[in-house]
């Protein structure tokens, strides 16, 4: 038969009361009765109701996680930071996977209607005016993760900067037919990072003094299928591009094997920049962008805790960096 809150009460001598609070967490328990009840519970193998340590406390213990195609890399990366943090607290972790607008309103809806989590991270999703105002009449606590607002606290990546590192780069090994491969700069199912990727790249052909091209800017639906079919376009081009940057690295890895199919040699022939540093880039010796995306997903769960621990806390930015990581896909052009 189970152990039930009163038998590790009497086998520790203290009252019920003294029991919940440590279960609790609460600091009006003294050490010595705190290690007193932790060692009756650990002998006596007592596990805590959850549904009724909830309703005491008022709380769902949930943090609920809002992600837009949540089985890309670079999602999955960032909710792999999450649950890490989440794992050593007292919350459980619910995951809502935005697919299409419609799903994204009754995401919003039924969170705030239902009130089901007590926190929320916002996953490379911009906020709308609307779901703004939803959210502040709800006050659900709330972080955005690569993503800016300024509702809430968030964790941001300069993707201005890291398109503007890519490019440079290449303009670097000399390249001057410089394309850029992207999705469609549409935010309602995610932010501008692709927009910045490619503001970056912009900035970076001005500041060299090469004109932009819209021959070599592509925009598609992101997936490596689609990203083969844009790189073999514009290889095929009367004067093709001697280097592509990806503003992924799924896509870079269509346009590889686009140009291995074309019998183009990567990186003698084509040199091809991802972005991310997903695991699969070091296996595959691609040159890329690294944006910390562990990194992102555990600062964002560490500034929700804080905020739920912290009624008043002031609202925080943070910029994570971004790097080149130079691999084997990039390198001088011929001739």
């Amino acid at each position: 038969m189970a152990s039930t809150i009163k038998d590790v009460a009497r086998h520790a001598g203290v009252g019920v009361g003294t029991v919940s609070r440590v279960i609790n967490g609460s600091p009006l328990v003294s050490d010595e009765t705190r290690e007193k009840v932790l060692g009756a519970i650990e002998e006596l193998d007592y596990a805590p109701n959850t549904f009724a340590r909830r309703l005491s406390l008022g709380k769902t213990l949930t943090i609920g996680v809002i992600a837009p195609f949540f089985t890309r890399p670079s999602v999955v990366e960032r909710l792999r930071g999450i649950d890490e943090v989440i794992s050593e607290s007292p919350y459980d972790l619910n995951i809502f996977n935005l697919e299409t607008l419609d799903r994204r309103k009754r995401c919003i809806d039924d969170i705030v209607r239902t009130s089901k989590v007590d926190g929320l991270l916002i996953v490379s999703l911009i906020l709308t005016a609307d779901e703004v105002r939803r959210l502040e009449e709800s006050r659900i606590k709330t972080v955005q993760i690569d993503a800016t607002s300024d509702y809430c606290s968030q964790v941001a990546i300069d993707d201005i900067a890291g398109g503007r590192q890519a490019t440079e780069h290449l303009i670097e090994l000399g390249h001057r037919k410089i394309a850029f491969v992207s999705d469609f700069f549409d935010a309602s199912l995610g932010n501008n990072s692709m927009e910045h990727r490619f503001l970056g790249y912009q900035q970076a052909l001005k500041s060299a003094g090469i004109p932009f091209s819209t021959d070599y800017f592509s925009q598609g639906k992101h997936s490596r299928t689609v990203a083969y079919q844009q790189a073999q376009s514009l290889l095929r081009l009367v004067k093709p591009p001697t280097a592509i940057f990806a503003s992924s690295d799924t896509q870079a890895i269509g346009i590889i094997e686009a140009a291995q199919d074309l019998d183009l040699d990567v990186p003698g022939d084509l040199s091809v920049i991802g972005y991310d540093d997903i695991e699969l880039a070091e296996y595959l010796n691609l040159t890329t962008i690294r944006q910390p995306l562990h990194e992102s997903g555990v600062r964002g769960c560490e500034l929700l805790l804080d905020s739920l621990a912290n009624e008043r806390g002031a609202i925080r930015k943070i910029i994570l960096p971004t790097e080149v990581i130079v691999r084997g896909t990039t390198r001088a052009p011929k001739g």
